[in-house]
Order: structure tokens, then sequence, then C-alpha cells
């Protein structure tokens, strides 16, 4: 796991399709505005939380979820970004060809932290019952 993003590998291949609704349906229960995109082995998920604070401090930063798939194993990458906008028009290799993590301040680190963790144990949960 790196500072700013955490990486977790699965060392068992899943339906990509599944893992990415199951996420999508956690975080909307949860409360977050959810936007995803998907090709064959490789999907991109964006979750942005309302509030007041946190539209004025940082209205385009997201939550970023990135799965990939290779034979044997799926790679989940977690770490705050830019919110993209009409994620669906856009390519997801042209999304992969740029960093789509950002570094963030200490504050928002802190809360980050607490969100990746807790995401990082639903994906968990779910990548063991797929």
């Amino acid at each position: 796991m790196k500072l700013f993003k955490k990486e977790k590998i699965y060392n068992k291949k899943v339906d990509l399709s599944k893992l990415v609704q199951e996420i999508v349906n956690y975080l909307q229960f949860d409360g977050w505005k959810v936007q995803s995109t998907s090709s064959t082995n490789k999907a991109l998920i964006q979750a942005n939380k309302g509030g007041i604070l946190r539209t004025l401090i940082a209205a385009n930063r997201s939550l970023n979820i990135l799965i990939e798939q290779n034979e044997d194993s799926t790679k989940v990458s977690i770490g705050v970004g830019k919110w993209l906008e009409n994620i669906a028009v856009t390519a997801l290799e042209s999304l992969l060809l740029s960093e789509i993590f950002l570094v963030i301040d200490v504050p928002e680190m802190l809360w980050n932290e607490v969100i990746e963790n807790n995401l990082i144990k639903k994906i968990d949960e779910i990548v063991n019952l797929l």
C-alpha cells in the first residue's frame, strides 16, 4: 500500500461487472454520488460525497477505484482524484494514460484513510463472495 493510494491484489479473477456493481451499490447506499466505466479487463469507479463543507473545499475531488484484471488476479487501487465529467463517454484507455490519483493535504488524507480502509474491507467481503 502506498501513502496516497491503496492497492490490493486478489489472487483470483472475479466477474468484473459484478464486482463493479456491488461496489457501486455499496457506495450509493452510503450516500455517495457514483459514476463508472469499464472495458474488458479494467474498470474505473468514481465516488463523490456531498455536503456543504465538502462542496466548498473539494468540489472536483473524488474517490477513485481502479480495478484491473490479469489472467489469474484482480488488482484494486483506491485513492483521491479529480472528478471527471461525463466519465461514460470518456474512453477508459485514455483515463489510464494519465494519473487518476492526486496528492492531497494532510486533513483530507486522514479522512480518506478511514474511507479507504472501510472500502477495502467491503471489497474484501465482495471478492470473497464472488
